[in-house]
């Protein structure tokens, strides 16, 4: 697998000043697959010294310019959809049906969609005797996070691009690899020289300089709320803007009118989903108690048909945490239906498809993101308590609600903490608004709300 041994810095490929790399490890076998640069606050400094240097020039273009090199990176990027995915299997352990399917189809997609919003966006409008302009904020330094690698950069660099933007990438350690095809797909575009610059480093040294840097006007981060309350101290002191997506203990609340069988069913799919690697994740599935029993039976088996089928975590440091969880989820007496703490392999970071049973609300396996294939089944007594339970974390991220009238399902959608509920099953929308609610963050990404994040408007009163 070849690898840049340089940074992305103003429109080329260079050398990091650090000289440290960064090790690139397949998680399925434990091999070291390629090396990387470690970035630095020196060569951070000149990332963001870059994108500042070509602000003027990129940010007064037309959007049609803009929409045009959009296309151009979609076009870059469905190119390379193959070498995308084989990329992504081999740094995250991601099935490469997945692989393609998701992390190489969801981003391009989500590329062509602002490509699309450059082009009709109403960067300007009327209010009574003011004009209201839409203006870029700046140069942005994008935070990503390894679990979608591909999406989450496409998701923050493609709308600061379409508001007109300068940006600095920082992508995860554990799959940099991704990021650098992305880099050469906007090269390719004909993206301007500073407009995109790539820093492959470690969070608390290239992510932090990113993020405390005087020069950056907005920080977009997606990762655990622990850093991400770090980062929005970091940016507060300095009064720069920031947006944040964050964390997530999503329910799956099945109504008693709901096709229980089908509820249950795609309700584990979700979990098992990317090894239970999505911050959206419906990890906790509520049921009522006259069909519980039930329904838990139906998730046992349904897990059960998982096994091989799934990747293993990102890295041993994940798969410690998960088994962890497990363990503690024993020791607080849920009831163990499918899977276990033990590894399925001697080698690689894989855990078992893994279900619990009698998970009371107050369990840390029922509060706590896990970020693992790790599913909790609560039981409920009324639709008062099952939206006491869901609404009942610190998180409001997704969730879902399953009933046989759909009117049903949004009524009680409506009252759930979160920011997005898909009811009966609802399809992914690459133009709807994701983000969260209480500790799940701050913005939204996607669509034009996802826009919105990256402009800031000025009024002129005539």
């Amino acid at each position: 697998m070849k690898a840049h041994d340089g940074i992305y810095l103003d429109g080329a490929w260079r050398p990091a000043l650090s000289g440290e790399v960064i090790d690139v490890v397949d998680p399925v076998d434990e091999q070291v697959i390629a090396r990387v640069p470690a970035a630095g606050a020196e060569d951070v400094d000149a990332a963001v010294r870059a994108a500042r240097a070509a602000l003027p020039g990129w940010a007064p273009t037309a959007p049609a310019e803009r929409a045009a090199r959009l296309s151009a990176l979609r076009d870059a990027l469905a190119a390379r959809k193959d070498e995308i995915a084989g990329t992504v299997t081999a740094e995250l352990g991601a099935p490469l049906a997945f692989s393609q399917a998701v992390h190489a189809a969801v981003p391009i997609a989500v590329a062509g969609s602002y490509a699309d919003l450059a082009a009709r966006h109403a960067f300007e409008e009327k209010v009574g005797n003011s004009t209201v302009f839409h203006e870029p904020v700046g140069v942005v330094a994008a935070i990503t996070p390894w679990n979608y690698p591909l999406h989450q950069v496409v998701a923050k660099v493609a709308p600061a691009l379409a508001a007109g933007c300068t940006v600095v990438l920082k992508p995860a350690e554990d799959t940099p690899l991704v990021a650098q095809l992305f880099a050469e797909a906007v090269h390719d575009a004909g993206v301007p020289a500073g407009v995109f610059n790539l820093v492959t480093g470690l969070g608390p040294v290239a992510g932090q300089a990113l993020a405390e840097h005087p020069g950056v006007d907005l920080v977009s981060f997606t990762g655990s709320t622990a850093v991400g309350r770090s980062i929005a101290a970091t940016a507060g002191a300095a009064v720069k803007k920031v947006a944040l997506e964050l964390g997530g203990k999503s329910a799956n609340v099945i109504l008693r009118s709901a096709d229980l069988a089908k509820a249950v069913n795609v309700g584990v799919a979700n979990v098992m989903s990317n090894s239970g690697q999505t911050c959206s994740a419906w990890t906790r599935m509520l049921v009522h108690r006259d069909q519980y029993d039930e329904a838990v039976e139906l998730a046992r088996t349904a897990a059960a048909k998982y096994g091989d089928r799934i990747g293993p975590l990102v890295n041993a440091k994940q798969q410690a945490r998960v088994r962890g969880y497990i363990e503690k989820g024993v020791a607080e007496g849920a009831r163990l239906v499918a899977g276990g703490a033990e590894p399925p392999r001697e080698r690689g970071y894989f855990v078992s498809p893994t279900v619990f049973a009698d998970v009371t609300p107050e369990m840390t396996i029922a509060q706590e993101e896990i970020f693992g294939p790790v599913l909790s089944v609560l039981r409920y007594e009324d639709e008062e308590d099952a939206l006491r339970i869901a609404n009942g974390t610190v998180y409001g991220l997704a969730g879902a609600v399953w009933a046989g009238d759909e009117a049903e399902a949004v009524a009680f959608a409506r009252r759930m903490d979160t920011g997005q509920v898909d009811i009966n099953g609802g399809r992914f929308n690459p133009l709807a608004p994701f983000g969260g609610y209480k500790q799940s963050g701050v913005g939204r990404e996607l669509g034009a709300h996802g826009l919105a994040e990256y402009l800031q408007t000025k009024s002129l009163q005539f």
